[in-house]
């Protein structure tokens, strides 16, 4: 059995009180606690990061092996319990520590070795196992059960600058392992996690991390040289610097998005990736009008539940919220609707989701479509996690006649 030390276990509660008692993400907390702690090693670092993952992850899971019956978890000791409860679970040694001195490692071995409800044992809430099954019908399952394990990671590589098979070559010399995905041209997977941040390839702007189903999205929208494009829910630019590569940067991009710091981050990513065809726009009312008619394609890929990338994002699912669906659906039919006005006659856009459910995808393009007569779908897909392992995503295609 593996043994754990207390300075770490110290920095795994601390993440936890932070992202439940605090309602931090968990992807933010975890990378400033490992900035915040830089004596640590490589060792320690990974036991802190999967900790706090692992215990986030299956949190209604630990809880039922904990025999916990409060509904929500608040107090330090609670904590304690949680994390000496996984360490039990996850085969390793449990110290003889105050903390866990209630803990029963029988009763915690029993009950993980009997038969739960589904939504315990991949620990999903009530309300979201329920909506998650009309939504998505019978493969919801199969989905939650692909999203309970570790994310993979994915390279994007600028194909304007070097070949996929050069880069995933001068990746192995800098000792990071790195293979082919099929169905993403563009992409490499990591075999195992390593700074990729220190090599020469990510330096000189030739990668970028980027999830594989993710890079489809901006293929799909066939970008060439020359054209004007609009990336209308930019954020901090994955897909606008996909554009630019695509069309080797010739043309014009228009970078928008409502987070200015958002964009501040995408112009430095540009920089690094020496393109210099973006240009960004904060999101304000005139901005729209500006851009009336203008782009020759748009890109739509519009705030949504993120509920195909619960194996990235943790702690979403615990968050994830019967009214917050509601409203995230009212935006997206309101910015399909204003922002499609940016568009020429006869352009192309793509509407784009991280999300798995029909209520996001499908049923606010029929919509789209059904009230606006000048517009038809070209194409459409739907990336499930069951099915390729990536995060899941929804991208359509609509031509404007």
């Amino acid at each position: 059995m593996q043994k754990v030390y207390r300075p770490l276990c110290e920095g795994v509660i601390q993440n936890l009180i932070e992202i439940f008692n605090h309602q931090k993400t968990a992807n933010f907390v975890v990378d400033k606690s490992l900035k915040n702690n830089k004596k640590w090693g490589s060792k320690d670092r990974k036991f802190v990061a999967n900790a706090t993952y692992e215990i986030v992850r299956n949190w209604r899971y630990i809880k039922f092996c904990a025999s916990i019956d409060e509904r929500k978890i608040k107090q330090p000791a609670q904590y304690w319990q949680m994390l000496g409860t996984w360490l039990v679970m996850a085969d390793y040694e449990l110290p003889q520590w105050e903390e866990f001195a209630t803990i029963d490692k029988a009763a915690v071995v029993d009950l993980k070795g009997q038969d739960v409800e589904f939504k315990v044992k991949y620990s999903v809430t009530d309300w979201l196992n329920e909506y998650g099954a009309a939504q998505t019908g019978e493969s919801w399952q199969s989905e939650m059960k692909a999203m309970s394990r570790e994310a993979d990671v994915f390279l994007r590589v600028n194909t304007s600058k070097i070949s996929v098979e050069d880069c995933a070559f001068r990746l192995g010399e800098e000792g990071v392992e790195v293979e082919m995905v099929e169905g993403a041209e563009q992409a490499l997977r990591l075999t195992e996690r390593k700074r990729i941040d220190t090599t020469s390839v990510f330096k000189k702007g030739m990668i970028e991390v980027q999830d594989a189903g993710s890079q489809l999205i901006a293929s799909l929208l066939r970008p060439r040289s020359g054209e004007k494009i609009i990336d209308a829910c930019a954020g901090a630019g994955g897909k606008a610097l996909n554009l630019a590569d695509w069309m080797r940067n010739k043309g014009e991009i228009v970078a928008m998005d409502v987070d200015g710091k958002k964009l501040t981050e995408l112009a430095a990513r540009a920089k690094r990736n020496r393109f210099d065809i973006i240009k960004t726009e904060l999101v304000k009312k005139e901005v729209l009008s500006k851009y009336g008619s203008w782009a020759d394609k748009l890109l739509l890929d519009v705030p949504c539940s993120g509920s195909g990338t619960f194996k990235r994002n943790v702690d979403a699912k615990w968050k994830l919220k019967a009214e917050f669906m509601d409203n995230i659906t009212e935006l997206q039919a309101s910015l399909l609707q204003d922002y499609t006005k940016m568009l020429k006659s006869g352009g192309l856009l793509v509407y784009a989701t991280c999300s798995i459910f029909k209520s996001e995808n499908q049923g606010q393009v029929q919509n789209f479509l059904a009230n606006n007569s000048n517009f038809k779908l070209v194409k459409d897909l739907q990336v499930l996690p069951s099915e390729q392992g990536w995060d899941g995503f929804y991208m359509a295609l609509i031509k404007k006649k």
